[in-house]
């Protein structure tokens, strides 16, 4: 097995903390099927996934049993990324794991995980960003358990006292395009003496990669390119020079802003909110008096084409595992539709599954409705490429760095420096 460098599994979303667990130290039989998972015992996410994991443990009593250890993340330190760069160092690694999307190519490319086949029986029920989030060489490592989704959040009383009519707002059917979408934020910062919208600029995360390539796909760009061994020749090309000037225009405009007032949305000072599902369930929490709806992203004037991020954390077998069929067993059931429902309706995230779309359709509100729907008709996953994480990191300098560079020239040369530093991350690969 390859040894793995510390930088090649950096998790896309935050940074992770270190929690130690005793889950596994009950003298619990070597044959057991053993399951480490980034989330803490007590969230939401992980309640139901301990109760999905139990209901496992007594259809297959007597045959396979697993446990899981929680490794919570955290914001002070590396916590599940130790852990897992630990195990591939000891020969320690669990059963079954979870993992971020963006990092599947990482993972498999350091053998840290093996392939899928003949687990999943049922793949066409997945959403196709879900198996190509998951998919790396051709072959399935991974498989998510949930999916994402981005939206426009807009407060409908600052909409209504803007003037903007309820019967213009942008639908999955008819997105507003930049300019339509540049007009209206134009109108609510002089109406509300604000920024129009919190685009969380300020999230210097993986965040701006998930987040903020959808604008690039929808003006025909990309990042690197199809076989993702080129960045110079794709990301410096004159698609990402527009799409740059797109986003740097709200900013000059003070239209959006690199540093937003925190929970401006939430408290009813800005009128849009540019966030994940995630943002649903913590108004309904925290900020029930909030009356607010969903619109989809904005679309590049040139191609009309409706493009929106997706990608979230999926489970994976070890390639060390002594239990590959019992492991196998488990995935398959912490994928199955009921599984993938319950995760999404105590969660609030979308599901990776058609079918658990049609089971949970009743029960969520209908701002998340919008995010699923603009999921199944316009989802892209991030590249599956083993230098990912240096990549995404590019990608966040290029758009963190808008503030400091104006004209076009400028701008030219901080595409030139980024796919050159993406180039140089791939090269070495």
């Amino acid at each position: 097995m390859k040894t793995i460098r510390v930088g090649v599994l950096f998790l896309s979303s935050v940074v992770l903390a270190a929690c130690n667990s005793d889950e596994n130290q009950s003298g619990a039989p070597q044959d057991d099927i053993v399951m480490w998972v980034h989330m803490s015992r007590e969230s939401a996410e992980g309640e139901v996934l301990q109760n999905t994991v139990d209901q496992f443990n007594e259809e297959y009593e007597g045959e396979y049993k697993a446990a899981i250890e929680f490794i919570p993340r955290g914001g002070g330190g590396g916590g599940y990324e130790d852990k897992v760069n630990a195990g591939v160092s000891t020969g320690t690694l669990p059963d079954v794991l979870t993992l971020d999307g963006p990092n599947t190519a990482a993972y498999a490319e350091a053998q840290i995980i093996a392939p899928l086949d003949g687990y999943i029986e049922d793949e066409e029920d997945f959403y196709p960003s879900v198996i190509e989030q998951g998919t790396y060489d051709d072959q399935l490592y991974a498989i998510g358990y949930s999916e994402s989704g981005v939206g426009i959040y807009y407060n409908k009383e600052m909409f209504e006292q803007a003037g903007i009519d309820s019967e213009n707002l942008a639908t999955i059917d008819d997105p507003w395009d930049w300019n339509e979408f540049t007009d209206v934020a134009k109108r609510l910062s002089e109406e509300f003496g604000t920024p129009a919208i919190d685009m969380m600029l300020n999230d210097n995360s993986e965040w701006l990669m998930y987040a903020f390539t959808p604008f690039l796909w929808s003006h025909g760009g990309d990042v690197v390119s199809e076989d993702g061994e080129e960045a110079v020749g794709v990301f410096d090309e004159q698609q990402s020079l527009e799409t740059l000037q797109f986003i740097q225009n709200l900013l000059q405009n003070d239209y959006t802003t690199i540093s937003p007032t925190d929970n401006a949305f939430q408290t009813g000072q800005y009128p849009m909110l540019m966030s994940g599902s995630w943002t649903i369930q913590e108004l309904a929490t925290s900020y029930p008096d909030i009356e607010y709806g969903m619109m989809p992203y904005p679309v590049s004037p040139d191609t009309n084409e409706l493009v929106s991020p997706t990608g979230s954390w999926q489970y994976a077998i070890s390639s060390t595992t002594e239990n590959e069929e019992g492991a196998g067993e488990l995935v398959q059931f912490l994928t199955s539709t009921k599984a993938i429902a319950d995760v999404s309706l105590r969660n609030g995230v979308l599901p990776s599954r058609q079918s658990s779309t049609d089971m949970i359709q009743d029960e969520v509100p209908e701002q998340l409705k919008v995010l699923i729907e603009q999921n199944e008709k316009s989802g892209r996953a991030r590249p599956v490429l083993p230098a990912y994480p240096q990549v995404s990191r590019a990608f966040q300098q290029t758009i963190g760095a808008l503030e400091y560079y104006e004209g076009e020239e400028e701008l030219r040369e901080l595409l030139d420096e980024r796919a050159q530093q993406m180039q140089t991350s791939i090269d070495r690969r």
